[in-house]
């Protein structure tokens, strides 16, 4: 069994917070601390440009990318860090599209996050071979799979509500209809299983500052099938992506598998971080993760509807179709929240009245759950959300 107080004391954690936001920012790892010291003095500073080949720098991004792998089941080799979560959705996308060049639909959800859509949009556009991204209910997407779609582009986990998408039959479905499928493991990796390989999945893309605990900014990482890794061609041809960067050819040749995903200088404060904080998972059961996340998520949801009638349940009931975050609707929901973060519960507001939370077993229990309840309870009855001070929104909501 996984000892969640031990994964605990490997945090910082401010006195007095409820932090339920690891959704959207882990909290600092300590060891991050001595890990990021130790690379700006015996390394940058005393190395200078020589880290990165006596430090390993270079192949940070493969090394990192293995340990992000194994908890998203993702072969040795398979997996690179680098860039932003952004970048790598429209690196995956691109690649997918020109393996289906006959198909002009990418299929997606409305509970997918705007970035992604963004992305294809922006992608679609600079293509100008009218391709069309059509966006269904998250409930029509596997009757909306046909023979007319390239590309199925989905978030695994809805960054609302929470709902789960079935990663194995909806990617089974694409396949058998001829389609590539692209998935956005934002919300999935680290705060439940997930199992790449058995899905079949053809790209995966994630970030790593939500339940991976990378710190702001954190690198993200893209997963590429090991069948297709030698096929694809990357549309950011970047430097680090070709097949001998040192040689300077003036004439671009990827490299092999998915390093061709690489596009330019890894950013190796930000993977040292990253590094450090995934050791926090070493000897974590992702099966033990899972079923303590949604008996947490299950406590917090019946704490809350018996003592705030006047929030509605905006995520699935069922904890077995939800990710690892509840969320509660309100038409005063930022409010709501500034004032739960003003007593010491820290969630996130999410447009247009959704107050969400997340709950990541590594260091929160069910003391945290039941003070965080207390306290929005006591913040509903006695309406104390209802000030000027909370109505002020501010830049990041």
């Amino acid at each position: 069994m996984t000892d969640f107080e031990k994964t605990r004391s490997l945090f910082y954690l401010p006195e007095g917070i409820v932090y339920l936001d690891g959704n959207s920012l882990g909290p600092l790892p300590l060891a991050a601390k001595e890990r990021v010291a130790r690379l700006m003095t015996d390394e940058w500073g005393e190395l200078l440009i020589k880290g990165w080949n006596k430090a390993g720098w270079m192949m940070m991004p493969r090394k990192v990318g293995d340990r992000v792998g194994r908890l998203i089941g993702a072969p040795e080799g398979t997996v690179v860090m680098g860039d932003t979560l952004s970048i790598k959705v429209y690196q995956a996308l691109a690649s997918a599209l020109e393996l289906r060049p006959e198909r002009k639909v990418i299929l997606s959800d409305s509970g997918n996050f705007p970035s992604d859509l963004y992305m294809a949009d922006g992608l679609i556009r600079s293509l100008d071979r009218s391709h069309e991204l059509k966006i269904v209910e998250p409930e029509e997407v596997e009757a909306a799979i046909d023979e007319t779609v390239g590309v199925l582009m989905l978030t695994e986990v809805d960054y609302r509500t929470g709902r789960l998408h079935d990663m194995k039959s909806l990617t089974k479905k694409a396949h058998d209809k001829g389609a590539i499928a692209v998935w956005d493991l934002a919300h999935s990796a680290g705060a439940l299983p997930v199992d790449l390989t058995g899905a079949d999945a053809d790209f995966a893309v994630g970030c790593t500052y939500k339940y991976l605990n990378g710190g702001p900014g954190a690198p993200a990482f893209i997963y590429v099938a090991p069948r297709l890794a030698d096929k694809v061609r990357p549309a950011l041809s970047g430097w680090l992506g070709h097949e001998t960067p040192f040689a300077f050819d003036l004439g671009y040749r990827p490299g092999g598998g998915i390093d061709r995903m690489r596009v330019g200088t890894p950013p190796i404060l930000g993977l040292v971080a990253l590094d450090a904080a995934l050791d926090a998972w070493e000897g974590v059961d992702m099966a033990d993760l899972r079923q303590q996340s949604i008996k947490l998520c299950d406590l917090f949801v019946a704490e809350v509807e018996k003592r705030c009638p006047m929030l509605t349940l905006g995520s699935p009931r069922n904890g077995e179709k939800r990710g690892s975050q509840i969320s509660f609707l309100h038409r005063e929901g930022y409010a709501i929240m500034q004032a739960l973060i003003a007593r010491g519960v820290i969630g996130d507001f999410r447009a247009p009245d959704a107050i969400r939370f997340g709950f990541t077993p590594l260091y929160i229990g069910e003391r945290d759950v039941l003070k965080a309840v207390s306290i929005l309870a006591d913040i509903m009855t006695n309406r104390l959300w209802d000030a000027a001070e909370y109505k002020q929104r501010a830049l990041v909501t």
